[in-house]
């Protein structure tokens, strides 16, 4: 289906004659994409665009937190897309002194073996409200709300053999006490084809779209190890409540030979381990960002409307007061190797879902968040693909939804300065100059019959090549 292009942050249009940009609201523009992807019927019909809790808060979130970065983000960054406020690990932990995923910890349940948020660290879920008047709350500011779980059932719940809400069936059957997640031991896994595991995966999605969640992240699915089977019952059960809710799949790297039944499963899924504020890792955890671009160039052609490989979350400004991985800190890639993880994010078509503490984001952090025609690429583009890939650059071509140009991402994977120069023939494209637009500095360079340019140590720029 052809979509108008436009940003969230503002529709560029470039006519022929005409070298000024003419950028319309952010608002209006953004409205009117949300009413037509409803109108579609299709979620996430462009790459999800939010903020999640982990890299900055670990399993210590609280209410308090949550609301702090949500009224942030409806203040700062709402009108450019930026949407979900997801709650990640660990919200029914009530003794969070405990080793992360680890330790003795101690939980939340319901009479029905379903995990609830805990009171101590989310008091308005007393009384059995759950997680209820905080979704309200992040649906007052015009966000959308997101909660995190393992995959299977509470082993709380199975030792203790609960019934599964609304059905017959108690944990017991549900569980294959055989099987847990390997590096967190919270859950066992489900049955695969039992109508017991089915019934509890449908009662906590009714539960979740009960309590108003719009996005459920899904951990030890698509990865460490891949479990198909509970994709399948975990769509299926969403399938059957009255709330569209976006499946998010982690950790990765997921498998690329199942990129078929994860389009069909679900709306996100990780192509890696999780990446951290490091260049270039040779271990599988954490990964860095220079390792993201072989895997990135792998999964392209699977992203497109409702189906969307992710790179993982953004770990940009300040990983505190508790970060999900080493100590509190501000992150340690540089302005230019954050500009080059939202550049191949943007130009991939990941969702961007930024992992820093939004309330203490620097002047910086917030521009590089609200660079809109840096949205309008990862947003509004087609046809993402890496045309030249080596140890020492990377460049990226995708289509602007207008159909005129390119939009064309040059990288420097380089630790010194370096300079690039294509052609627009090495690069695919079938003119002999194009109009030439940086999207980083907002800066129209005229006609040009090449890119030519020097990038600082992992740096990279990225154009709108637009035909004249």
């Amino acid at each position: 289906m052809h979509r108008k292009w436009v940003t969230r942050g503002a529709a560029i249009l470039f006519s022929a004659g005409c070298a000024a940009f003419c950028v319309w609201t952010l608002k209006a523009e953004a409205a009117a994409n949300s009413a037509s992807a409803e109108r579609q019927g299709l979620l996430a019909a462009t790459p999800p665009m939010g903020w999640n809790s982990w890299d900055a808060y670990a399993e210590t979130v609280s209410e308090s937190a949550i609301k702090a970065n949500a009224a942030w983000m409806a203040e700062h960054l709402k009108s450019y897309g930026w949407e979900y406020i997801v709650v990640d690990e660990g919200w029914y932990v009530t003794n969070h002194s405990t080793e992360t995923s680890g330790g003795a910890p101690e939980f939340s349940l319901d009479a029905n073996g379903r995990y609830i948020p805990a009171v101590n660290s989310f008091p308005s879920a007393a009384e059995g409200a759950g997680f209820k008047p905080l979704a309200d709350y992040i649906h007052s500011l015009g966000l959308k709300f997101g909660i995190h779980i393992l995959r299977g059932i509470p082993k709380e719940a199975v030792h203790k053999n609960l019934p599964i809400a609304g059905t017959s069936y108690h944990a017991q059957a549900a569980a294959n006490v055989s099987d847990s997640c390997p590096w967190n031991t919270y859950n066992y896994g489900l049955k695969a084809g039992s109508p017991a595991a089915q019934a509890y995966y449908n009662s906590i999605a009714k539960l979740y779209a009960d309590w108003g969640v719009d996005f459920l992240k899904v951990d030890c699915i698509s990865s460490h190890p891949y479990k198909g089977d509970e994709i399948r019952m975990l769509s299926a059960a969403l399938g059957k409540i009255h709330r569209p809710i976006v499946l998010s799949l982690s950790p990765g790297p997921a498998p690329l030979e199942k990129a078929i039944e994860l389009r069909r499963y679900a709306q996100m899924w990780r192509i890696s381990d999780d990446v951290w504020d490091v260049w270039l890792s040779d271990k599988d955890f954490p990964q860095g960002v220079g390792n993201q671009f072989a895997r990135a160039a792998k999964w392209a052609a699977s992203s497109g409307p409702g189906h969307w490989p992710d790179a993982d979350m953004l770990p940009l400004g300040r990983l505190e007061p508790v970060a999900g991985w080493e100590k509190p800190r501000t992150t340690r890639l540089t302005h230019d190797e954050q500009r080059t993880l939202l550049t191949l994010w943007s130009i991939f078509r990941s969702p961007l879902m930024m992992g820093g503490n939004l309330t203490l984001s620097d002047d910086w952090t917030q521009s590089a968040l609200t660079n809109a025609e840096l949205i309008g690429v990862d947003q509004h583009s087609t046809g993402s693909h890496a045309v030249i890939s080596t140890d020492k650059a990377a460049v990226w071509l995708s289509t602007p939804e207008s159909g005129n140009g390119a939009y064309v991402a040059v990288f420097n994977l380089e630790a010194t300065p370096e300079s690039f120069h294509y052609s627009w023939k090495e690069l695919g494209l079938t003119r002999a100059n194009y109009n030439l637009r940086d999207l980083w500095e907002h800066e129209d360079l005229g006609l040009k019959e090449f890119v030519d340019v020097r990038l600082p140590a992992h740096g990279s720029a990225l154009y709108w090549a637009a035909e004249h």
